[in-house]
């Protein structure tokens, strides 16, 4: 399990299989629990984890980063336990993906309320432009995975085989080059669960420190001006390659 690199994510291979291979032989031979049972709440997590964020203080951004982190064991042990009882499905699959919308959709969504900062000590607060930026966050997340996803579903109404690896790779010199550059930096990555959480704790470790909520409002317009160039360089990506032919 842990030589699968592919499309494993980095938190996986460090330390979330040595933990969830433990956890899945518990639940594989103790518990009847189906691997779809395991991704419901996964999802139910993910969800949490978003709402968590509105908490206010410190308490809020802990929340979120500790239900991220039982979520990704979750999303380990739902497919672990789905391969050790010979329970793989179609449905999983779905569901999995699914789980993965919502979860950094709420998860995004939940920063932009937590930067709204409804529960203020004096009564509720109207910033609602707060809320406004972590939507479009969370739809800018929504978007690049339905594009990937929308690659598939386009080549299979053409009876078209899936897409080759080598396919990825855009035709334009210029888009290749900037690909590769966005690839090596990483920076799409900080609308993922995991590193979005991870980065909502410090700036909420860090407006603790300074007082006020700068930080993480600052976060927030962060993660909504990479969700959106991210979905257009994505889009730009995909529609000069290779994959669509």
């Amino acid at each position: 399990m842990l030589q699968r690199r592919s499309a494993e994510h980095w938190a996986g291979r460090l330390y979330m299989r040595r933990i969830s291979l433990r956890i899945t032989r518990v639940l594989s031979t103790v518990t009847a629990i189906t691997p779809n049972g395991l991704t419901y709440l996964m999802m139910l997590t993910g969800v949490l984890a978003g709402a968590a964020l509105v908490i206010p203080g410190i308490a809020g951004a802990i929340a979120g980063a500790l239900l991220i982190q039982v979520y990704l064991l979750l999303d380990c042990v739902d497919g672990e336990v789905a391969r050790w009882r010979r329970q793989t499905s179609l449905t999983g699959v779905y569901l999995d993906r699914v789980g993965h919308y919502m979860s950094e959709a709420a998860l995004l969504t939940g920063a932009g309320l937590r930067a709204a900062d409804l529960f203020h000590k004096h009564g509720p607060t109207s910033q609602w432009e707060w809320a406004f930026l972590g939507t479009l966050a969370a739809l800018g997340a929504i978007l690049i995975k339905s594009e990937t996803d929308l690659v598939d579903v386009a080549r299979a109404r053409s009876g078209m085989t899936a897409v080759e690896d080598s396919a990825s790779v855009p035709r334009a010199a210029g888009v290749a080059r900037a690909r590769k550059a966005a690839a090596f930096l990483k920076f799409h990555r900080l609308v993922g669960a995991v590193e979005c959480s991870l980065f909502l704790l410090a700036a909420g470790i860090a407006d603790t420190v300074h007082g006020g909520l700068f930080f993480t409002r600052l976060a927030v317009v962060v993660l909504a001006a990479i969700a959106m160039l991210q979905t257009v360089l994505h889009l730009l990506s995909i529609v000069l390659s290779s994959r669509l032919r």
